[in-house]
């Protein structure tokens, strides 16, 4: 029998804040008001076919499954309960419709952050990113079934799960930098243990990628067509162990390998490889450049548009994100971000952030004015800021809970 629990904002549990983080529990009141305020008590479904199974259904068709505050609060509760709970194996996190979830819903978040309220959606990403470190360290398996549009912040619910399942359907992107943002929610720390270079190829320009590249370059595990996927979920939930190979197995029995499409940038490894590489965003699209003279390549060309395109700002930040991500465990690339999301919203140096959402989400006229301008009246101290603390007393580097009785795999993110 099947059992669907609705998301209620009163059920939502704030968790006990440390010295110093007074203003954190009034903003995630706010929020969380504000969130219920706009009807979303059903944003996350719970569907319970098995004792020993947990279906979560991301339930914001409407909006392609962005994440709410409320949805991430929710989430995060669910997660902590269900590992308590000896009686459940595993999980299953998957979106309704034709989006597993379009990124973070940022809509409440940068109109206050443009009047000054940077504290309001420094709460919205704290909550993120704790449920992404909790994801990550899970000690139960997640399957996540990734049957459509999978952006920003749906990538850092999904890829920390052992197990990310893609379909023909797929469609994943990283497009923070043509939004004056930055690839986060753990991005740093998968998109730099892709092959080779091609982590920074996918977060500096925000190219689409579809199921059959996810499988290839190690961002989904399996990959099943979606009508399979109905038979695929049957199986699944008649599981009773969480014996990860028990679990692969059953995935494997419906999987099949796609053929990568001819003009499939992972192709493009070498010359990938050859341009990603180089140390700085100015040397990477010049690197581009003198290989756009050498062969006629519409894939070199619009990869140069791409950079070209996106805020200045952000490249910069993005390339130096990443690159720390190749050396650091998932707590740390999150406490990073962390303090690099908070500098974005107090916007000290740079408004991108803001005149990205403009440009693409609310005015939707497509053509952002960045400032500064070019990469070149942007200095490396300009971007060192972004990576060190906040000058404020109350606010302090991102605390992640702690995680115990973890499974190998876990331990070998941190």
């Amino acid at each position: 029998m099947k059992r669907f629990g609705l998301v209620n904002v009163m059920d939502i549990k704030l968790r006990e804040e440390p010295p110093g983080s007074k203003f954190r529990c009034s903003a995630r009141t706010t929020m969380a008001q504000a969130s219920s305020n706009n009807g979303g008590t059903d944003q996350v479904l719970v569907e319970e076919t098995s004792s020993s199974v947990r279906t979560f259904i991301l339930n914001r068709p409407n909006k392609l499954n962005a994440l709410s505050y409320e949805m991430l609060s929710r989430l995060l509760e669910l997660f902590y309960a269900s590992e308590q709970d000896s009686n459940v194996k595993m999980i299953i996190l998957k979106g309704n419709g034709r989006a597993f979830c379009a990124g973070g819903d940022v809509t409440a978040v940068v109109p206050l952050a443009r009047q000054g309220n940077w504290k309001f959606g420094d709460n919205y990403f704290q909550e993120g990113y704790i449920l992404n470190y909790v994801m990550a360290t899970y000690s139960k398996p997640q399957v996540s079934i990734l049957n459509g549009i999978v952006m920003g912040g749906g990538a850092g619910v999904s890829v920390p799960g052992r197990f990310r399942v893609a379909t023909e359907k797929s469609v994943f992107a990283m497009p923070e930098t043509a939004l004056g943002f930055f690839p986060d929610i753990g991005a740093s720390y998968c998109l730099s243990r892709l092959p080779g270079f091609f982590g920074e190829y996918a977060g500096l320009t925000g190219a689409r990628l579809d199921g059959a590249e996810m499988l290839a370059c190690g961002l989904a595990a399996h990959f099943v067509s979606s009508a399979r996927l109905p038979l695929l979920e049957q199986a699944l939930v008649k599981v009773s162990t969480s014996d990860p190979d028990a679990i692969s197995a059953i995935i494997s029995r419906f999987s099949h390998a796609p053929k990568l499409k001819k003009e499939s940038p992972y192709h493009k490894m070498k010359i990938i490889n050859h341009c990603f590489s180089r140390r700085t965003i100015e040397e990477i699209i010049s690197t581009l450049e003198n290989e756009a003279l050498d062969k006629k390549d519409d894939w070199i060309s619009s990869t140069i548009q791409l950079l070209k395109k996106a805020s200045p700002i952000s490249l910069k930040i993005s390339l130096r994100s990443i690159r720390e991500g190749r050396l650091q465990g998932i707590g740390s690339c999150l406490i990073r971000e962390y303090r690099i999301v908070c500098h974005v919203l107090r916007a000290e140096f740079s408004k991108d952030y803001f005149e990205g959402c403009r440009a693409i989400l609310e005015d939707k006229d497509r053509n952002p004015k960045w400032e500064p301008s070019r990469l070149n009246l942007i200095r490396d101290d300009d971007v060192d800021r972004y990576f060190s603390k906040i000058d404020d007393e109350d606010w302090e580097d991102l605390k992640l809970p702690p995680r115990s009785y973890l499974p190998p795999h876990a331990i070998a993110k941190l």
